[in-house]
This record gives structure tokens, sequence and C-alpha cells, in this order.
């Protein structure tokens, strides 16, 4: 429930934010009548993104090849990690820019009358956060520890709270520290993509596309068994191991400090 609240969470907020961009900006320009366009344009991007997360399941589990569901977890599992690992990079690169840009191209549209592209923008804003929840939700339920009816329910949470947020923001609370916001739930969620990329090693090498080398470099279930109640928290979570092959620790380790790096680079360079 916690990872599917933080994802939630975190794109809404980020899809909100823009459209409470577009609508207070429109609001400036007095082009307020151009409103309904851009409610037009969340509410397609959000039908579009629960057909995309339709689709997935019926592609994910109606396949009666077994071989070849494997192998679609598997790339399920890599897309998302990198997906989710170059959202966080690229929010921290954009994050000073995105209202800008957004007002310059808004102006150009409400100047030109331009009511498809008014939708397109409020579709293309709601869509884009739409599909990488998608993507984070359909990788979860390919790990183990992770129930449908839980996820939902931190989704529908996440989801209220971004909503309430923007909200605040728009009538003018602007001691929020977004920016910081952003940062540390980037973080967490290079953490989960991580245990989402371990997920995608251990199941490539039950399939025996990648080899085992070392079965178990260590063994501490006995202090925290990745199958007892904590332990399948955090394997659903971040991806924990209690024992893992030597090829999926070295994966794993990798991964992490690579995207650690890369964070504190990109969050220092953007003075976050």
């Amino acid at each position: 429930m916690l990872a599917s609240f933080l994802i939630t969470f975190r794109e809404g907020l980020e899809a909100f934010l823009i459209v409470g961009i577009i609508l207070s900006y429109l609001g400036k320009l007095q082009a307020t009548r151009f409103n309904k366009f851009i409610y037009l344009g969340v509410i397609i991007g959000i039908i579009v993104s629960l057909f995309i997360a339709y689709i997935f399941q019926v592609v994910i589990y109606g396949m009666d090849n077994e071989l070849y569901q494997h192998y679609l977890m598997i790339f399920i599992l890599l897309f998302a990690t990198v997906v989710l690992s170059y959202m966080v990079v690229w929010m921290a690169n954009q994050s000073k820019q995105i209202k800008g840009e957004i007002e310059e191209n808004l102006k150009k549209l409400v100047t030109t009358g331009n009511i498809l592209g008014m939708v397109f923008l409020a579709f293309l804003a709601v869509l884009r956060e739409g599909f990488e929840t998608v993507l984070f939700f359909s990788s979860l339920t390919l790990t183990e520890g992770f129930t449908m009816e839980q996820g939902l329910i931190g989704a529908v949470i996440g989801l209220f709270l971004s909503l309430v947020l923007v909200y605040i923001l728009m009538k003018g609370a602007r001691n929020i520290p977004l920016q910081s916001f952003f940062k540390y739930t980037g973080l967490l969620i290079l953490i989960i993509a991580g245990g989402l990329f371990g997920s995608a090693i251990s199941m490539m090498q039950a399939a025996e596309l990648l080899p085992t080398v070392i079965p178990v470099v260590y063994d501490i279930s006995f202090i925290l068994d990745d199958r007892g109640l904590f332990g399948t928290f955090l394997r659903a979570l971040f991806g924990y191991n209690s024992s893992p092959t030597l090829l999926h620790l070295v994966s794993w380790s990798f991964y992490m400090l690579t995207a650690i790096f890369l964070w504190k680079r990109t969050y220092s360079y953007a003075k976050v």
C-alpha cells in the first residue's frame, strides 16, 4: 500500500500541478472560457490511462504460453526500472523550467484560439503521469507480497491527498517545500525501482537467461526472513532478499550506487 500511495501521490501531484498551472494562467489571461477544454483533456487522459491499464492486465495474464508470459514480465520490470529512474532525473532537471514553458505554450494557444491544442496539452500532462503509474502498478503486481486490493487503497489515498495539496497551493499557500518533496520522494522511487530491477534479475535466473554462479552469498533469514510478515513487506516495496544470489546482489548494488550517484549529482546541479 505504501508503494502505491507514494507513486500515485507523486504522479498525481505532478499532473494536478500542471493542470493547476494551466487553469491559473488562463485566469491571468482572462480566458477562463477555455477551462472546459482543459477539463476535457484531463478526462480523456484519465480514460486513456485506464484503458492502457486494462490492456496491460489482459496482455500479461491473458497469455497461454507461460514462457512468453515470463519473458514479458521480465521486460515490464526492466522497462519500469528505466522509466522510473528517468522520471526522477527528468523531474529534477525540468521542475524549474516547466512552469514557464507551459505558460508560453498556453499563451500561443489562447492567442490563436487553438482549442484542440489546449485539450491535447492537458491530455498529455495526465497521460504521461497515468502511463508511468500504470507501468509501476503492473510491475508491482509481478512481485511477491503485493496485493491489488492494498495497492488500490494506497492509490486512491495518494491521488486524493495530491489533489488536496494542489488545491491548497493554487489558493496561495506558497510555503510548501515542493522541491524538497520531489527530491526525497525521488530517492524513494529509485530504491523501489532497484527492487523491481532485482526482481527482474531473479526472474531471468529462474528462466536460465542469466547464470546463478553462487546460489546464496549470505543468509540472514534467521534475522529477517523475506517470507515473514515484515520481510514480505520489504520485498514487495524495496526488493529485499534475505538470501540473494551473487548476481542478484551485485546487480542490485550496482544499480543503487549508480542511481544514488545520479540522484545526488542531478539535485546538486539543480540546487534543490
